[in-house]
């Protein structure tokens, strides 16, 4: 007979009433019940399984374990036994016997073997304390205890196998840390890809600057293989090898995260596909592949997609390219699966060279210049100086669409076009074919987000200058010899020093949790957030030193901003690895939205999107406009993202319906200088107080600023100036409605409920005239309204 059953037998047995049975029955069952009993000095003797037993691996960080609510127990079916075995027990004795317990060494002790350091065994005591004193009737296994503790029949300690069971029920994790560490160990990653080691690779590194043909000579033997995967870090360069592959006469399907485009006019898959890295196959047998851009292996947020492609691809030979700096380390991971790496070094086809002298002024700029920015404010400010000046400048920044960044590079490249001058930040590393003579460093610091995902300005690295300064004198362009500089003189010795240092060696590669082991963790933790799981999950893997675990605040961040949808952990996930840019409003709230949407099951339908986006869209005004319409397009990105799941049924129309936003947006970019000073009229866009467009180097950064504005025309002089009369008399309304921040529509409904408001305020105002008291109150309401 189980124990419950036994103790409520015994309760309802006239027999177990009588005195005589009594302590032979509680004798019996406390016995039973006590599952650590005996030992020295009082303390249970606690079963071996403490959280030592996990092989000397780091203690785990208790913060992220987030407490689970365990309910009070309220009135059984079967009444409070364990007050009819023994007797109700006094709750003013039970705080004291809980505070005894708590204060014990012996017992905190205790509580670290098991894992719970002061943090936990401090929450777990409240919950457990809070438990016993708030539940209606206690099981009978621990009211006997505490009654026995009451009599001196049992000594205090005896509750930790009590409280040990709560401590595990509000911190699950502590239950199962030896399988969540064996699910979180990331030690030999090799081994995930059974695929790659049944085969013997050739593993072939490229190494070179940029323009030294190290990609071509891979492509080359790319496009004379039987079949071939090409991987790439960006769209535009997964595009560029699927159009040259086809118009070589070689079939080649693309697909990335957006799109998938199959040549063959059954829709079978063709032997040569160019893809983004995080969408290349590990389990589909090629020839050759080609990994592009390898040194990115150790991108914070991005490099787990390298360092897959590399240990997974299935191909004969893969060829790899990239920096210098990554050959040690690809030949240590190559080790580590019994391959050797070739390494065939390429040098630079044309020279380039540093100047001895800063541009310094914007006078001085000549046909073929590129002037890089590290922020949209720069971007802006230079074009106006630029416009001022008579000339015309093409832009490209990385939130333009793809069809714009290739609709202005095509405008910088053509001779027959006035434009001869190129404003842009550094998305123009790679991707884009350009003709470039110069390039000039408006700025040398550069924000960027670290391993911790902390932002951080610092200047530029060697690799990043390398890679930008590299894009000038290209072999394929018509200036054959490359040339550098800084805007300010102060800059200039800072970035001959930067070009010269060596390119500090890759030391790891980045690692990312799949979704089958996320599942897994969650079958552990049912009740832990999927944001708390990824905490957990990184704060418990156990990495070689060759690898790091890939910053995950972006996934993160989705995970919090869905949390309160219902849906299932793998579709939770899919959302979000979805692509999005936090600092969109928009684009977050749409990813909100499309997972509400999804989690009712309702599609997703082109009619929706289109009401959704407020679809037809006008070309932008000014550059706020020009930046909501980069946040429609990243919405559509998403969708096109998320269309591989069965409620995103009209990709393909949603795929046209971007095509003519990106022409709407290249017309906005097309005519930028007009919209920044129709901006900086309206008080849209303040250029004068950018910090970003005067940080230069580290020595002359403030010099270089007062220097920029007193040497400068100034910007926006009528935005500067005071507010005229005229402007002073117009209302906030209007000026709301001007600046696009109010439409008329909106603001007519907000007059009428205001109106509607005062109205009924008013009678409300007359009706209780004769209370003053209300009267007063009233007038209160209205005010604050």
């Amino acid at each position: 007979m189980s124990l419950p059953r036994c103790a409520l037998w015994w309760a309802r047995h006239p027999a177990g009433r009588q005195a005589g049975h009594r302590a032979t029955v509680c004798s019996a069952l406390r016995a039973h019940v006590r599952p650590l009993p005996g030992a020295v000095g009082r303390v249970p003797a606690v079963a071996a399984a403490s959280s030592s037993a996990s092989g000397g691996s780091k203690a785990p960080n208790t913060s992220l374990f987030v407490p689970l609510t365990v309910k009070p127990l309220g009135p059984s079916a079967d009444g409070d036994v364990g007050a009819e075995l023994t007797r109700p027990l006094d709750k003013n004795e039970v705080k004291k016997i809980l505070d005894k317990f708590y204060k014990r060494k012996e017992i905190q002790k205790l509580g670290a073997d098991y894992g719970l350091d002061a943090r936990l065994f401090h929450q777990a005591f409240i919950s457990f304390r809070n438990y016993i004193l708030q539940s209606y009737s206690l099981d009978v296994d621990i009211h006997i205890v505490l009654n026995d503790i009451c009599f001196s029949a049992a000594h205090v300690d005896d509750l930790f196998p009590f409280f040990l069971r709560h401590a595990k029920q509000i911190f699950p994790v502590l239950e199962c840390k030896d399988d969540l560490r064996k699910i979180s160990d990331l030690r030999i990653p090799p081994n995930w890809y059974p695929e790659a080691r049944a085969i013997r690779r050739k593993i072939i590194f490229h190494s070179g600057p940029t323009n030294s043909g190290k990609t071509y000579h891979a492509i080359q033997k790319y496009l004379s293989a039987k079949s071939g995967v090409y991987c790439g870090p960006l769209k535009l360069l997964a595009h560029e090898i699927f159009e040259k592959s086809n118009t070589a006469g070689v079939p080649c399907d693309l697909v990335t995260g957006e799109e998938r485009v199959t040549v063959e006019p059954d829709g079978k898959q063709a032997a040569h596909v160019a893809c983004t890295v995080e969408m290349c196959s590990v389990t589909t047998p090629y020839e050759v592949a080609v990994i592009d851009e390898i040194q990115m292996i150790k991108d914070p947020a991005r490099g787990w997609a390298w360092t897959r492609a590399l240990l997974g691809l299935c191909a004969e030979e893969v060829h790899l390219c990239g920096e210098s700096a990554a050959i040690d380390l690809v030949t240590e991971l190559m080790y580590s699966t019994g391959e050797e790496v070739e390494v065939r070094n390429y040098n630079r086809l044309t020279p380039i060279s540093v100047l001895d002298h800063a541009l310094e002024s914007l006078d001085n700029l000549r046909p073929g210049d590129c002037i890089v920015c590290f922020s949209k404010n720069d971007i802006y400010s230079v074009s106006r100086q630029i416009e001022i000046r008579g000339l015309e400048s093409a832009v490209i920044y990385g939130s333009l669409p793809p069809g714009t960044k290739l609709a202005q590079a095509k405008k910088f490249n053509d001779p027959d076009d006035p434009c001869k001058i190129l404003v842009a930040t550094d998305a123009i590393g790679m991707g884009l074919n350009l003709s470039i003579r110069r390039i000039i460093f408006y700025s040398l610091l550069k924000p960027s987000i670290n391993e911790k995902g902390e932002k951080e300005i610092e200047p530029i690295t060697t690799s990043q200058a390398l890679q930008i300064a590299g894009r000038a004198g290209r072999y394929s362009s018509k200036f054959k010899e490359g040339e550098v500089t800084t805007m300010n003189r102060e800059d200039l010795s800072l970035l001959k020093e930067i070009l010269n240092r060596p390119v500090e060696p890759i030391q790891s590669a980045g690692l990312h949790p799949t979704a089958e082991q996320i599942e897994m963790f969650a079958y552990h933790l049912p009740e832990t957030t999927l944001s708390n799981l990824i905490d957990i999950f990184v704060d418990f893997s156990q990495v070689d030193g060759q690898y790091f675990v890939c910053n995950m605040d972006d996934f993160k961040f989705s995970a919090e901003l869905i949390q309160h949808i219902p849906l299932s952990l793998r579709v939770r996930y899919v959302f979000c690895t979805a692509p999005i840019n936090k600092k969109q409003p928009f684009v977050c709230s749409s990813l909100l939205q499309f997972a509400r949407q999804y989690s009712r099951n309702e599609p997703l339908t082109f009619a929706w999107l289109r009401r959704y986006i407020k679809w037809p869209l006008l070309p932008p005004k000014n550059i706020k406009d020009l930046m909501d319409l980069e946040a429609v397009h990243d919405v559509l990105d998403l969708y096109l993202w998320l269309r591989f799941m069965d409620m995103f049924p009209d990709a393909s129309l949603i795929r046209d319906l971007q095509k003519q936003l990106d022409g709407i947006i290249q017309e906005g970019v097309h005519n930028i200088t007009k919209l920044i000073k129709i901006s900086e009229t309206h008080k849209l866009l303040h250029l004068e107080s950018m910090p970003a467009g005067s940080q230069s180097g580290l020595s002359g950064t403030l010099k270089s600023q007062s220097r920029r504005t007193r040497g400068t025309k100034t910007l926006g002089s009528k935005a500067a100036e005071p507010h005229s009369p005229e402007a002073g008399e117009k209302s906030l309304a209007s000026r709301l409605v001007q600046q696009g921040l109010l439409t008329p529509d909106l603001l007519k409904q907000l007059e009428k409920e205001w109106l509607t408001q005062r109205t009924e305020h008013g009678k409300g105002r007359t009706e209780s005239g004769s209370n003053s008291k209300g009267t007063r109150r009233k007038k209160k309401e209205l005010d604050s309204d």
